[in-house]
């Protein structure tokens, strides 16, 4: 397991949920116990007997909670990027530091050190150990729904405590000028009525109300500020309490949406491949209307619940189709692998990482290019998720690494998965062709349509018989095997924008395969196999390789979507 993999599992374990793995379970039980063990030992430090008679005891279960909370607050801040996108790089990092539970997870746990280069006052060093009891509200749902309430009437709340602030100094300054000829003494001047105004808010603390005013006018402000009183904690926790009902209400829909995923996923169930390879594959689509017969799920449930998922894609099979053979509309759902912020990327230890930068829009394409991937035993990294779905972009053409926030990361784990000597990268795209073009697999490496010399100075490859002996066997074997042809910068070019340019590796090359072949054709398993074991056999021949496991045997219960198939 590489650094990165570790942090991954670590952020899994920081997700402050307790429904999770076993072991991230125990891991978060296992802090909450040591939390409220550090509170019960300031509890009983208090008292003098106890401490004269266990106080070494009570020391040592001082120390070793804190020694756990520092090295699991460390790694929290080092995971900080993965809990959440705001909070990648150092400033990002600093940022959480000071978020709410940041900062309570800092004081409670570091000052403890600083105390052994100053002298920090017994007092505060305790006030802030127990401050630990705060972080027990990371785990607690109704603490979660309080604040997600109030977040949510976070405006409105601002508003109306405007209103009353504003109302407040109005009705304090005309208590003034009635007043003050009254009890010149009393109402100097304008300080006073504000703060008695206020005072009343919170109980009068300093005794401002021994002096209360005496003219009928006053009183009856006075009168108005103690309505105002009664406003000020009635307006707030009236919309609090609407808050935290919208937010029950939320959590509900949360629960239903991600019950309605897991039924979506298990409608995904293992095929074997009977064309070619007899192996279990997850489907490519799964139609629609097969979920909303099979699953007794509405449209409009199977909808909200894809449009929630970072599992799930709609895609209308016609926009795999040439738009001149007049296709018809045919959704379907397609579920895919996730464990990165813009969609998945495993590392096989391989020279050959093939990458789909497209999966989003092209869902059935990295589909087809993930199994190559597996039946390679290669790496492979592939953009999943959309982070706006009213401006889809492609990791394919870059105009500028900062167009989302997901590409840079996109394209330095590229690179890292490519770094061994004669590493290769093999982009995977579809092709939607007329009908009549005989080609369907679309080699494509130079900056020049109908050149398949190689001969352009700016081609995507320093190492050209390895290619060439890759391109010769898939033209044969597609050829022989299914009367499928293959063809190098006929139709399609490497432009300057191409991500072959922002990546590091020397060896890159374009294949785009016509939709027909990988959406539609039963086979496409079949050919996928056919390219990893031809890549496999020119690029890496002394890497031994086993079929995966859950490909050749399908295991019952474990036989659904990518949660038990992606490694």
């Amino acid at each position: 397991m590489n650094i990165q993999e570790i942090k991954q599992e670590l952020s899994r374990v920081f997700d402050d949920d307790l429904h999770t793995k076993q072991w991230h379970n125990i891991v978060d039980y296992t802090i909450i116990a040591l939390i409220i063990i550090s509170t019960v030992e300031v509890f009983l430090s208090t008292f003098d007997g106890v401490v004269e008679k266990y106080g070494r005891l009570l020391h040592w279960v001082d120390v070793f909670p804190t020694v756990v909370f520092t090295v699991e607050v460390s790694l929290r801040i080092w995971c900080a990027d993965l809990l959440d996108e705001k909070y990648k790089g150092f400033w990002g990092r600093i940022r959480y530091c000071f978020s709410f539970y940041g900062l309570i997870d800092i004081l409670s746990t570091y000052p403890f050190y600083l105390n052994f280069v100053m002298n920090i006052p017994y007092t505060a060093l305790k006030t802030l150990r127990i401050a630990r009891l705060f972080r027990i509200f990371r785990y607690m749902k109704s603490f979660r729904l309080l604040s997600e309430a109030i977040n949510s009437k976070k405006m409105e709340l601002w508003v109306s405590l405007q209103f009353l602030f504003i109302v407040t100094i109005i009705l304090s300054f005309i208590l003034f000028f009635v007043e003050h000829d009254a009890q010149p003494d009393v109402y100097v001047d304008g300080t006073y009525p504000v703060v008695w105004a206020f005072a009343q808010y919170i109980g009068d603390p300093g005794g401002f109300a021994e002096n209360p005013p005496i003219t009928f006018v006053g009183r009856l402000i006075a009168c108005l500020v103690g309505i105002l009183g009664i406003a000020i904690f009635a307006v707030p926790a009236g919309l609090i309490g609407s808050g935290f009902t919208d937010a029950m209400d939320n959590d509900r829909k949360k629960k239903r949406t991600q019950e309605n995923i897991s039924r979506i996923i298990h409608s995904f169930k293992f095929e074997k491949d009977q064309h070619y390879t007899n192996l279990f594959a997850v489907p490519r689509f799964v139609p629609l209307n097969t979920i909303l017969t099979r699953k007794y799920m509405a449209e409009a449930d199977i909808i909200t619940t894809v449009e929630n998922s970072d599992q799930l894609h709609l895609y209308n099979l016609a926009n795999a189709i040439n738009q001149s053979e007049n296709p018809e509309d045919k959704i379907v759902v397609v579920n895919h692998p996730k464990n990165t912020p813009y969609g998945v990327c495993i590392d096989r230890k391989s020279k050959v990482t093939v990458v789909s930068t497209s999966g989003s829009t092209e869902p059935i394409t990295s589909w087809f290019a993930y199994h190559i991937a597996k039946l390679g035993g290669f790496n492979y990294v592939a953009k999943e998720i959309e982070l706006d779905a009213d401006n889809p972009i492609t990791y394919f053409t870059i105009s500028d690494v900062n167009d989302c926030p997901n590409l840079p990361q996109f394209i330095q784990d590229i690179d890292r998965l490519s770094s061994q000597p004669d590493s290769w990268v093999i982009t995977i795209l579809g092709a939607m062709g007329l009908q009549s073009r005989p080609h369907q697999f679309h080699f494509c490496y130079s900056s020049q349509k109908h050149d398949a010399t190689y001969d352009d100075a700016n081609k995507s490859f320093v190492d050209v018989e390895t290619f060439d002996k890759i391109y010769t066997d898939v033209e044969r074997t597609m050829r022989e095997k299914f009367s499928l042809n293959s063809d190098k910068n006929e139709y399609y070019a490497v432009n300057a924008k191409n991500i072959s340019h922002y990546l590091k590796c020397q060896n890159t090359f374009n294949l785009r395969v016509e939709c027909k072949v990988c959406y539609f054709d039963g086979g496409a398993l079949g050919k996928a196999q056919i390219l990893a074991d031809i890549i496999r056999k020119n690029i890496e021949p002394e890497k031994e390789f086993v079929l995966p496991l859950e490909m050749v045997t399908r295991q019952k219960g474990h036989d659904f979507g990518f949660s038990d198939y992606i490694d």
